[in-house]
């Protein structure tokens, strides 16, 4: 069977290739509508790659939050007592408070104010896995004291470049002068450019409105040997479910994706985006193949009146829908490593190609031609010998 099917392919190669220019044409259309889906889907992904980095810096394994909390850019607390009664469980190494907000950050050399994001925590304890972060813990101790995220957006100001110099560097933030004793990279994302560290302490002085009493995040660790799953039900059950939630890191960090994928427009719209690039490369394949049949229907009809059938001849056009696929996708995949470079230095996310991302488009690439075939077969099944005998 297979050596049958490979025997027609120089047939179909050398009607994809007769015409150069409208083999040109098919690569480009093909090309670009594989280029948006990649932006698409690279987009999407740095998204949500981008939306659980402070997730991923957490070094904790359970995590408690209020039920009404979706993500650390909309926060939502509850009582500090809960974390107290957390410690009653058995199998609990240490438990620690966090506080998240966002607050206006000012340029020292526009003095534009810009929001960033805000994390506050006891320095007596590490809570981030970053070492540039717990190097400094002890200057934290100290109150208005911060430590600045050197991988955000450069509309914050030469932060980084000044510390360098001055090993201090005095900064408004939200309207209170603070001064930053370090640096650490963690990266902008969608609904943050930047971020900051500091203590409890400092954290609350800078937003006076907040109680200490009420936390936004409670990170347990838990002890070698014990099963976080026992650990978790046993929390769960001890503390009142519609006040706190527990979950494990993974499952916070996806809770976070799930709000950006199904809350906001931004999951539809880059959705919507990648559907669109399909749909494009369907009709300008169609085209071409369309034009193709229609330009050798005689040629087709005197194959038939050979004695080929219909079932030859379609498979002679879905070989040639898969030619177009892989030489339009070949061009395609290399143009997006370049936008891809292009977008995470203009925007700071993640936007890297991935194996996974590179299999699918090619993929929806070969469905959206051979779909393109299995529609223009219609015209080819018209072919028939006594129009021109």
């Amino acid at each position: 069977m297979l050596p049958k099917f490979l025997r027609k392919t120089p047939l179909a190669w050398l009607q994809v290739s007769r015409e150069k220019s409208r083999l040109a044409i098919a690569l480009a259309g093909i090309a670009f509508a594989d280029l948006l889906m990649f932006t698409q889907l690279g987009f999407k992904n740095a998204l949500f790659d981008a939306s659980i980095k402070p997730h991923e810096i957490l070094d904790t394994d359970l995590v408690l939050i209020n039920p009404q909390f979706e993500t650390i850019f909309a926060v939502k607390s509850f009582s500090r007592e809960r974390l107290y009664q957390a410690m009653r469980v058995e199998g609990i190494q240490s438990a620690n408070s966090l506080y998240i907000g966002s607050a206006p950050w000012r340029n020292p050399d526009t003095t534009v104010d810009r929001p960033i994001l805000v994390f506050g925590a006891s320095p007596t304890q590490s809570i981030f896995k970053l070492p540039e972060v717990n190097q400094h813990l002890n200057d934290l101790k100290m109150l208005d004291k911060v430590l600045y995220d050197q991988a955000g957006r450069v509309e914050y100001g030469p932060i980084a470049e000044l510390f360098k110099k001055n090993n201090q560097v005095s900064i408004q933030l939200n309207h209170k002068e603070v001064k930053v004793v370090g640096v650490f990279s963690l990266g902008a994302s969608f609904a943050a450019d930047g971020n900051v560290i500091t203590s409890d302490s400092t954290f609350l002085n800078i937003f006076p409105d907040r109680q200490p009493y009420q936390i936004d995040v409670g990170l347990i660790k838990v002890k070698p040997n014990v099963a976080q799953q026992t650990v978790k039900a046993n929390l769960q059950q001890l503390l009142p479910k519609n006040e706190v939630l527990v979950l494990t890191l993974d499952e916070f960090a996806q809770r976070e994706k799930a709000y950006w994928a199904n809350s906001t427009a931004i999951g539809f719209i880059f959705t919507l985006g990648t559907v669109v690039g399909f749909i494009v490369g369907i009709v300008i394949v169609y085209q071409i193949l369309y034009s193709d049949v229609s330009d050798h229907l005689p040629e087709y009809a005197t194959l038939k009146a050979m004695g080929y059938g219909d079932r030859y001849l379609i498979g002679v056009l879905m070989q040639e829908a898969l030619i177009l696929a892989i030489l339009g996708f070949i061009p395609g995949f290399i143009a997006s490593f370049g936008l891809y470079s292009l977008a995470s230095s203009a925007t700071l996310l993640p936007i890297i190609m991935t194996q996974q991302r590179a299999i699918n488009v090619l993929i929806l690439t070969i469905i959206m031609c051979g779909g393109s075939g299995i529609v223009a077969m219609r015209k080819l099944q018209t072919a028939d010998p006594s129009d021109i005998f």
